[in-house]
Protein backbone atom coordinates (compact mmCIF):
# COMPACT_ATOMS: atom_id res chain seq x y z
CA UNK A 1 0.00 0.00 0.00
CA UNK A 2 3.04 1.98 1.09
CA UNK A 3 4.42 2.06 -3.02
CA UNK A 4 1.22 2.31 -4.22
CA UNK A 5 1.09 5.27 -2.15
CA UNK A 6 3.98 6.90 -3.10
CA UNK A 7 3.29 6.62 -6.97
CA UNK A 8 0.24 8.30 -6.21
CA UNK A 9 2.18 11.28 -5.05
CA UNK A 10 4.78 11.10 -7.45
CA UNK A 11 2.37 10.95 -10.32
CA UNK A 12 0.49 13.67 -8.93
CA UNK A 13 3.30 16.08 -8.47
CA UNK A 14 4.50 15.21 -12.32
CA UNK A 15 1.02 15.43 -14.01
CA UNK A 16 0.68 19.04 -12.12
CA UNK A 17 4.26 20.07 -12.89
CA UNK A 18 3.48 19.64 -16.63
CA UNK A 19 -0.46 20.05 -17.28
CA UNK A 20 0.22 24.10 -17.66
CA UNK A 21 3.09 23.74 -19.81
CA UNK A 22 1.41 24.19 -23.62
CA UNK A 23 -0.41 27.15 -24.27
CA UNK A 24 -2.43 29.41 -21.71
CA UNK A 25 -5.69 27.58 -20.83
CA UNK A 26 -7.76 30.95 -21.75
CA UNK A 27 -6.12 30.57 -25.15
CA UNK A 28 -6.78 26.49 -25.48
CA UNK A 29 -10.76 27.36 -24.59
CA UNK A 30 -10.93 30.32 -27.01
CA UNK A 31 -9.72 28.13 -29.51
CA UNK A 32 -11.94 24.92 -28.72
CA UNK A 33 -15.10 27.10 -28.41
CA UNK A 34 -14.21 28.61 -31.84
CA UNK A 35 -14.01 24.91 -33.29
CA UNK A 36 -17.58 24.07 -31.67
CA UNK A 37 -19.23 27.34 -32.16
CA UNK A 38 -21.83 25.53 -34.25
CA UNK A 39 -21.72 22.02 -32.55
CA UNK A 40 -24.18 20.74 -30.26
CA UNK A 41 -23.58 16.51 -29.11
CA UNK A 42 -26.68 15.17 -30.74
CA UNK A 43 -27.36 11.55 -30.26
CA UNK A 44 -26.91 9.04 -33.45
CA UNK A 45 -27.28 5.17 -33.42
CA UNK A 46 -23.13 5.34 -33.22
CA UNK A 47 -23.15 7.54 -30.14
CA UNK A 48 -25.89 5.53 -28.36
CA UNK A 49 -24.99 3.19 -25.73
CA UNK A 50 -24.67 -0.56 -27.61
CA UNK A 51 -27.79 -3.38 -27.77
CA UNK A 52 -26.94 -7.54 -27.44
CA UNK A 53 -23.27 -6.16 -27.12
CA UNK A 54 -21.71 -9.48 -25.54
CA UNK A 55 -20.75 -7.18 -22.59
CA UNK A 56 -21.84 -5.86 -19.08
CA UNK A 57 -21.61 -2.05 -17.86
CA UNK A 58 -21.95 -0.71 -14.59
CA UNK A 59 -21.58 2.57 -12.74
CA UNK A 60 -18.51 2.01 -10.30
CA UNK A 61 -17.09 4.38 -7.99
CA UNK A 62 -13.57 4.41 -8.79
CA UNK A 63 -11.79 7.72 -6.58
CA UNK A 64 -12.42 9.65 -4.34
CA UNK A 65 -11.72 14.02 -4.64
CA UNK A 66 -11.40 15.79 -1.38
CA UNK A 67 -13.67 13.04 0.44
CA UNK A 68 -16.64 12.96 -2.65
CA UNK A 69 -16.70 9.83 -4.76
CA UNK A 70 -16.12 9.73 -8.05
CA UNK A 71 -18.13 7.85 -10.22
CA UNK A 72 -17.58 6.56 -13.96
CA UNK A 73 -18.79 3.75 -16.51
CA UNK A 74 -17.11 0.47 -16.74
CA UNK A 75 -17.71 -1.90 -19.39
CA UNK A 76 -16.27 -5.09 -19.62
CA UNK A 77 -16.68 -7.96 -21.77
CA UNK A 78 -19.42 -10.62 -20.35
CA UNK A 79 -17.11 -13.66 -20.73
CA UNK A 80 -13.05 -14.48 -20.95
CA UNK A 81 -10.86 -16.23 -20.33
CA UNK A 82 -7.59 -15.05 -18.08
CA UNK A 83 -6.44 -11.51 -17.26
CA UNK A 84 -7.69 -8.64 -19.60
CA UNK A 85 -6.58 -4.90 -20.20
CA UNK A 86 -7.74 -2.34 -19.12
CA UNK A 87 -8.22 1.02 -20.61
CA UNK A 88 -8.51 4.84 -18.76
CA UNK A 89 -11.02 6.07 -21.13
CA UNK A 90 -11.26 10.24 -21.00
CA UNK A 91 -14.14 12.08 -22.44
CA UNK A 92 -14.33 15.42 -24.69
CA UNK A 93 -14.68 18.54 -23.57
CA UNK A 94 -18.87 17.74 -22.94
CA UNK A 95 -18.32 15.29 -20.56
CA UNK A 96 -19.17 12.33 -19.98
CA UNK A 97 -22.08 11.64 -22.20
CA UNK A 98 -24.01 9.13 -23.84
CA UNK A 99 -21.18 9.11 -26.61
CA UNK A 100 -18.53 8.25 -24.45
CA UNK A 101 -19.83 5.45 -22.77
CA UNK A 102 -20.70 4.17 -26.14
CA UNK A 103 -16.91 4.32 -27.08
CA UNK A 104 -16.46 2.44 -23.63
CA UNK A 105 -18.65 -0.29 -24.64
CA UNK A 106 -16.96 -0.26 -28.00
CA UNK A 107 -13.97 -1.03 -26.55
CA UNK A 108 -15.11 -3.40 -24.44
CA UNK A 109 -16.64 -5.33 -27.50
CA UNK A 110 -12.97 -5.75 -28.50
CA UNK A 111 -11.80 -7.37 -25.37
CA UNK A 112 -11.05 -4.56 -22.78
CA UNK A 113 -11.57 -3.43 -19.56
CA UNK A 114 -12.59 -0.15 -20.51
CA UNK A 115 -13.10 2.96 -17.56
CA UNK A 116 -14.64 6.08 -18.62
CA UNK A 117 -13.95 8.27 -16.34
CA UNK A 118 -15.67 11.82 -15.12
CA UNK A 119 -13.31 14.83 -14.49
CA UNK A 120 -16.45 17.19 -14.92
CA UNK A 121 -17.99 16.25 -11.30
CA UNK A 122 -21.19 14.81 -12.35
CA UNK A 123 -22.21 17.53 -15.06
CA UNK A 124 -22.57 16.82 -18.60
CA UNK A 125 -22.50 20.01 -21.29
CA UNK A 126 -25.21 21.01 -24.13
CA UNK A 127 -23.86 23.31 -25.60
CA UNK A 128 -20.68 24.99 -26.70
CA UNK A 129 -20.43 27.82 -23.73
CA UNK A 130 -21.37 25.40 -21.14
CA UNK A 131 -18.73 23.06 -21.96
CA UNK A 132 -16.46 25.97 -22.20
CA UNK A 133 -17.42 26.56 -18.90
CA UNK A 134 -16.74 23.30 -17.25
CA UNK A 135 -13.93 22.51 -19.50
CA UNK A 136 -12.50 26.11 -17.62
CA UNK A 137 -13.35 24.96 -14.11
CA UNK A 138 -11.44 21.65 -14.88
CA UNK A 139 -8.02 23.13 -15.79
CA UNK A 140 -8.20 25.41 -12.50
CA UNK A 141 -8.58 21.65 -10.85
CA UNK A 142 -5.68 20.13 -12.24
CA UNK A 143 -4.70 18.65 -8.84
CA UNK A 144 -7.61 17.00 -8.45
CA UNK A 145 -7.92 16.06 -12.16
CA UNK A 146 -4.49 14.24 -11.56
CA UNK A 147 -6.03 12.25 -8.86
CA UNK A 148 -8.91 11.81 -10.40
CA UNK A 149 -6.63 9.68 -12.88
CA UNK A 150 -4.09 8.22 -11.58
CA UNK A 151 -7.18 6.64 -8.96
CA UNK A 152 -8.21 5.48 -12.02
CA UNK A 153 -5.07 3.42 -13.22
CA UNK A 154 -5.30 1.91 -9.75
CA UNK A 155 -8.91 0.98 -9.80
CA UNK A 156 -8.32 -0.90 -12.97
CA UNK A 157 -5.11 -2.43 -11.62
CA UNK A 158 -6.52 -3.38 -8.01
CA UNK A 159 -10.00 -4.04 -8.50
CA UNK A 160 -10.87 -5.05 -12.35
CA UNK A 161 -7.43 -6.86 -11.72
CA UNK A 162 -5.86 -6.11 -15.32
CA UNK A 163 -2.82 -6.61 -16.60
CA UNK A 164 -2.13 -4.10 -18.69
CA UNK A 165 -3.48 -0.28 -18.80
CA UNK A 166 -3.19 2.15 -21.66
CA UNK A 167 -5.13 5.89 -22.02
CA UNK A 168 -7.31 7.26 -24.69
CA UNK A 169 -9.11 10.15 -24.71
CA UNK A 170 -10.51 13.05 -27.52
CA UNK A 171 -10.34 16.61 -27.54
CA UNK A 172 -10.03 17.50 -24.01
CA UNK A 173 -9.38 14.14 -23.64
CA UNK A 174 -6.94 13.56 -25.84
CA UNK A 175 -4.56 16.23 -23.83
CA UNK A 176 -4.98 14.90 -20.56
CA UNK A 177 -4.63 10.93 -21.83
CA UNK A 178 -1.18 12.60 -22.82
CA UNK A 179 -1.05 14.02 -19.35
CA UNK A 180 -1.83 10.70 -17.84
CA UNK A 181 0.82 9.21 -19.28
CA UNK A 182 3.33 11.85 -18.46
CA UNK A 183 1.93 11.30 -14.57
CA UNK A 184 2.59 7.64 -14.74
CA UNK A 185 5.24 7.06 -17.35
CA UNK A 186 6.63 4.02 -15.52
CA UNK A 187 3.23 2.05 -15.33
CA UNK A 188 1.04 3.14 -18.18
CA UNK A 189 1.65 0.49 -21.29
CA UNK A 190 -0.20 2.64 -24.19
CA UNK A 191 -1.33 6.00 -24.52
CA UNK A 192 -3.93 7.57 -27.26
CA UNK A 193 -4.39 11.31 -28.14
CA UNK A 194 -7.25 11.84 -30.47
CA UNK A 195 -6.71 15.66 -31.73
CA UNK A 196 -5.51 16.47 -27.98
CA UNK A 197 -3.92 19.49 -26.56
CA UNK A 198 0.23 19.14 -26.73
CA UNK A 199 3.75 19.07 -24.96
CA UNK A 200 6.66 19.46 -26.83
CA UNK A 201 9.02 19.89 -24.69
CA UNK A 202 11.59 17.69 -25.12
CA UNK A 203 12.39 17.00 -21.23
CA UNK A 204 8.89 16.71 -20.03
CA UNK A 205 8.69 14.30 -23.39
CA UNK A 206 11.66 12.37 -22.01
CA UNK A 207 10.01 10.63 -19.18
CA UNK A 208 7.47 8.67 -21.65
CA UNK A 209 8.18 5.10 -21.19
CA UNK A 210 5.48 3.93 -23.73
CA UNK A 211 4.37 3.55 -27.11
CA UNK A 212 2.16 6.63 -28.17
CA UNK A 213 -0.49 6.82 -30.85
CA UNK A 214 -1.81 10.47 -32.22
CA UNK A 215 -4.82 11.11 -34.36
CA UNK A 216 -5.09 14.31 -35.76
CA UNK A 217 -7.39 16.22 -38.39
CA UNK A 218 -5.50 18.44 -40.98
CA UNK A 219 -7.76 21.06 -41.23
CA UNK A 220 -7.72 21.43 -37.06
CA UNK A 221 -7.29 24.88 -36.02
CA UNK A 222 -6.79 24.59 -32.17
CA UNK A 223 -4.00 21.70 -33.10
CA UNK A 224 -1.45 23.10 -35.47
CA UNK A 225 0.19 20.43 -37.90
CA UNK A 226 3.71 22.45 -37.00
CA UNK A 227 2.91 21.86 -33.49
CA UNK A 228 1.41 18.08 -34.10
CA UNK A 229 5.07 17.27 -36.29
CA UNK A 230 6.82 18.61 -33.54
CA UNK A 231 5.52 16.74 -31.31
CA UNK A 232 6.28 13.11 -33.30
CA UNK A 233 10.10 14.04 -34.16
CA UNK A 234 10.55 14.98 -30.85
CA UNK A 235 9.68 11.82 -29.29
CA UNK A 236 10.91 9.99 -32.31
CA UNK A 237 14.50 11.31 -31.38
CA UNK A 238 14.16 10.47 -27.92
CA UNK A 239 13.71 6.91 -29.02
CA UNK A 240 9.70 6.67 -27.91
CA UNK A 241 7.57 4.24 -29.73
CA UNK A 242 5.28 7.09 -31.61
CA UNK A 243 2.54 6.77 -34.66
CA UNK A 244 1.33 9.95 -36.20
CA UNK A 245 -1.84 9.68 -38.60
CA UNK A 246 -2.62 12.92 -39.78
CA UNK A 247 -5.76 12.61 -42.06
CA UNK A 248 -6.60 15.31 -44.51
CA UNK A 249 -10.03 16.77 -45.13
CA UNK A 250 -10.64 16.26 -41.70
CA UNK A 251 -10.95 19.06 -38.57
CA UNK A 252 -11.11 19.08 -34.89
CA UNK A 253 -13.57 16.14 -33.09
CA UNK A 254 -13.39 14.30 -36.63
CA UNK A 255 -14.41 11.28 -35.03
CA UNK A 256 -17.21 12.36 -32.93
CA UNK A 257 -20.06 10.63 -34.59
CA UNK A 258 -22.87 13.15 -31.86
CA UNK A 259 -21.00 16.30 -33.04
CA UNK A 260 -21.62 18.50 -36.48
CA UNK A 261 -17.63 17.30 -37.64
CA UNK A 262 -18.17 13.81 -38.38
CA UNK A 263 -16.32 12.39 -40.67
CA UNK A 264 -17.00 8.63 -41.03
CA UNK A 265 -14.31 7.43 -43.70
CA UNK A 266 -11.49 9.22 -41.60
CA UNK A 267 -13.29 8.00 -38.32
CA UNK A 268 -13.22 4.10 -39.29
CA UNK A 269 -9.77 4.08 -40.68
CA UNK A 270 -8.57 6.06 -36.88
CA UNK A 271 -10.39 3.69 -35.26
CA UNK A 272 -9.12 0.42 -36.94
CA UNK A 273 -5.80 2.60 -36.55
CA UNK A 274 -6.58 2.66 -32.63
CA UNK A 275 -7.42 -1.12 -32.46
CA UNK A 276 -4.23 -2.31 -33.81
CA UNK A 277 -2.21 -0.11 -31.93
CA UNK A 278 -3.59 -1.27 -28.60
CA UNK A 279 -3.40 -4.88 -29.78
CA UNK A 280 -0.14 -4.54 -30.45
CA UNK A 281 1.24 -2.76 -27.36
CA UNK A 282 -1.87 -3.92 -24.74
CA UNK A 283 -1.85 -7.52 -26.44
CA UNK A 284 2.02 -8.43 -27.86
CA UNK A 285 -0.01 -9.05 -31.43
CA UNK A 286 2.19 -8.05 -33.89
CA UNK A 287 -0.16 -9.19 -36.61
CA UNK A 288 -1.89 -6.16 -37.63
CA UNK A 289 0.85 -4.46 -36.38
CA UNK A 290 1.03 -0.70 -38.07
Amino acid sequence: MRCSLLVLLFAALMLAACADAPDDADDYGDAMSREHADDTPTPTALSTPLENADIVTEDVTYATIDGESVTGYLARPDTADGTLPGLIVIHEWWGLNDNIRTMAERLAAEGYVALAVDLYRGDVAEAPDQARTLMSSAMDRQDALTSNLTQAYEYLMLQQNVDEVGSIGWCFGGGWSLRTALALPDQLDAAVIYYGQLITDPDQLAALDMPVLGIFGAEDESIPLDQVREFGDTLDSLGTDVTIEIYEGAGHAFANPSGERYVPDAAEDAWQTTLSFLDRTLRGDDSDSM
